[in-house]
């Protein structure tokens, strides 16, 4: 048989995953690359998208035959990033709803390392006897890529992440390949590719580019993330002073489970004049806007340490709430005790202070709203001022004649309304409450954001900055971003660009074969080249190409 020809196929990376992939480095995000390529061909993409870097201190290969050798090789990489590091002392006990589990304890290094480990050896340090030891060897690299890996292989590595570390897992793919990977993880992420909608169609999010992924999480992730912190804390607070009120009223009515509120009010309560607000609240809220998302991925890092919603923030909220609830039962007590109206008749009595009370209630809930509101929408005007306009509207209702005399067991209330929201004590009683229960809150936040400000206080209040055309530029580098086989070819020919200046050839030039031109020295990685000082093939030597024997020979006479 004569060969006439061959094809080959290009795997070329899509625009913008340098790029994508350096803004989710800085987001303090790590990244693991799980694929079915070769070393080499895994090694290129890692360079090529900024996961391998040149400076790096040193990348360490695991390509190992034997379980002995894999965990010799992890513990030598280990010692080698942190070499007063002990056997037993990376694992944390964690309590979680009874269980004990075993969490990996993070580990700083000096230095920036990558792991990079073949699917041979990845099968001996998924045992159960080494997992822990290839982990906490991994997490110790700034970058982990495992090559020539099974289906099978990424969903047990994601599934290890999950165990053993405190991480909310992302996974992304775009081949039916990635989907034990992608169902494994906390999140799945499908690109609708080349390779079929099989990933597409197990993922939670899918999108075309991989780029998107630098949007997804960095913009919309963290504001819904934000939101939800705020909702939960917001939620906490106006449940909780509503309910606190009644443990201060409990010494009042001899502990006789009298309700310090009017029974409409408890009903409509979380029904109608407190839900919209925290709902535009927990759907519109932004802290920053996209542009200063993208330009600062740093913001990102404060939501990964669990900084909005902790245990220590819920503390917090219960003790704002204790307090608040503080205010609203004895401000309007003192200010209502032994007091006359403007007819000369006591304004002293139970319904006024449970309406004084209620109303006091519901304009500081609304106005703490305000307070932790970062983004003013038309809805979120329409749904806070709607419901305190809702909650007078529905008091003055029920209130009247009307009501009584058809149902008079359930509005009893009988022109308290009236009589009461017209003097001008009642209306100082709402503003001094209000104050005094937002006033802590609102002071602590100013001093903490002068003292000690954090990145988001430090961005919030930047102008936003001008819309720029996303510019993909590619790096000058010998690395492409296609992922050719590795064998011999003319790759250092063409990347020395020695044969693209040639000069114009004499009628007396010949070709002769002399080896390798004077002073050409090939430093790619068919000639055994590597970044880290290791060698590629060191028992395979370096031969010289068929257009590497040869040189251009020039006539000075021409």
């Amino acid at each position: 048989m004569k060969l006439i020809g061959a094809t080959a196929i290009e795997d070329k990376l899509q625009d913008g995953v340098a790029q994508t992939i350096e803004q989710l480095t800085k987001a303090e995000i790590k990244i693991w690359v799980l694929t079915g390529d070769k070393q080499e061909t895994a090694e290129n993409i890692g360079y090529s998208c900024n996961l391998l870097r040149e400076e790096m201190n040193e990348v360490f290969f695991v390509a190992a035959n034997s379980p002995e050798e894999v965990r010799q090789e992890l513990r030598d990489a280990r010692l080698k990033m942190l070499p007063d590091t002990e056997e037993d002392k990376f694992l944390i006990p964690e309590t979680i709803l009874g269980d004990t589990p075993k969490v990996v304890e993070d580990e700083n290094v000096n230095g920036d390392y990558g792991l990079v480990i073949n699917g041979h050896s990845l099968a001996f340090a998924l045992e159960s006897n080494m997992e822990l030891e290839f982990l906490r060897t991994a997490c110790m690299c700034r970058t982990v890529i495992c090559c020539r890996v099974t289906p099978l292989q990424k969903a047990q590595v994601v599934e290890l992440v999950k165990k053993y570390k405190k991480a909310v897992t992302l996974a992304i793919g775009d081949g039916a390949n990635d989907v034990s990977m992608i169902k494994a993880a906390h999140i799945g992420v499908g690109i609708s590719g080349q390779e079929g909608m099989q990933a597409v169609l197990s993922s939670d999010f899918s999108f075309a580019q991989f780029r998107f992924l630098q949007r997804l999480l960095l913009v919309h992730g963290r504001w819904s993330y934000l939101r939800m912190c705020k909702f939960l804390r917001y939620f906490f607070y106006k449940n909780f002073t509503f309910t606190f009120v009644h443990f201060w009223y409990a010494f009042f009515c001899g502990f006789s489970a009298q309700t310090v509120y009017d029974e409409g009010f408890i009903t409509l309560y979380n029904l109608v004049y407190t839900a919209l607000p925290v709902l535009g609240m927990s759907l519109f809220d932004q802290d920053v806007n996209a542009g200063w998302s993208l330009e600062y991925p740093q913001l990102y890092v404060p939501g990964q340490l669990s900084q909005y919603f902790s245990k220590r923030a819920f503390v917090m909220c219960a003790l704002h709430s204790w307090y608040s609830s503080l205010v609203l039962f004895f401000v309007p007590y003192a200010a209502t005790y032994d007091t006359a109206r403007d007819d000369g008749k006591d304004g002293a009595d139970y319904q006024s202070f449970a309406l004084i009370t209620q109303t006091c209630l519901t304009v500081t809930v609304c106005v703490q709203l305000g307070l932790d509101l970062s983004y003013w929408t038309v809805v979120n005007h329409l749904f806070v001022w709607g419901s305190l306009g809702m909650f007078f509207i529905l008091t003055f209702t029920m209130y009247t004649d009307g009501l009584f005399q058809l149902r008079p067991s359930s509005f009893a209330f009988i022109g308290t309304a009236r009589n009461c929201l017209n003097q001008p004590n009642v209306w100082l009683t709402v503003a001094l409450t209000a104050i005094l229960c937002v006033l802590p809150v609102a002071a602590y936040r100013f001093f903490y954001s002068q003292i000690s400000p954090t990145i988001n206080d430090k961005v919030q209040y930047r102008p936003a900055p001008r819309p720029r055309r996303t510019r993909l530029t590619r790096r000058s580098t010998r690395r492409s971003g296609y992922a050719f086989s590795h064998a011999h070819g003319y790759g250092d020919l063409v990347t020395s660009g020695r044969f693209l200046r040639r000069h114009a050839p004499a009628r007396s030039m010949g070709l002769i074969s002399t080896g390798r031109s004077p002073g050409f020295k090939p430093t790619g990685r068919s000639a055994g080249y590597s970044p880290v000082g290791r060698e590629q093939n060191p028992k395979q030597k370096v031969e010289p190409t068929s257009l590497q024997m040869f040189r251009a020979v020039k006539d000075t006479s021409f």
